[in-house]
């Protein structure tokens, strides 16, 4: 099985529709995916976790799917947004200085894809 993690890092909305439609394409297609949200990505979170946000139902389709690992705990303490994560059921992670660290992904075989 072809494992990859990705990495959304921007805090444009329409960026991240990308992450969420590529994350449930593999999925499907029976890929070991994983999303990690990071940088200003985690201030996104909020914003499409919001049932009126166009957005929404992808995001729903990807967390009922189990494909967030987690968000970045640094980030989301300095946007902000950690209380508003955390209570999404989306846990805060950081074992890199508060921040996830790719290398884990790689070690554990996967391939790394930022956005």
């Amino acid at each position: 099985m072809k494992k990859i993690a990705l990495f959304p890092f921007t805090g444009e909305v329409m960026c991240f529709v990308h992450v969420l439609l590529n994350a449930l394409d593999m999925h499907e297609k029976g890929y070991g995916v994983k999303i990690v949200v990071e940088g200003a990505a985690c201030s996104v979170l909020p914003a499409i976790a919001d049932r009126h946000h166009f957005m929404h139902k992808l995001y729903a389709q990807a967390k009922d799917a189990g494909l967030f690992v987690g968000a970045c705990h640094a980030c989301s303490v300095k946007q902000n947004v950690d209380k508003a994560i955390e209570a999404e059921g989306i846990p805060l992670i950081g074992d890199m200085h508060g921040h996830p660290s790719m290398s884990q992904y790689m070690d554990a075989g996967y391939e790394v894809v930022t956005f």
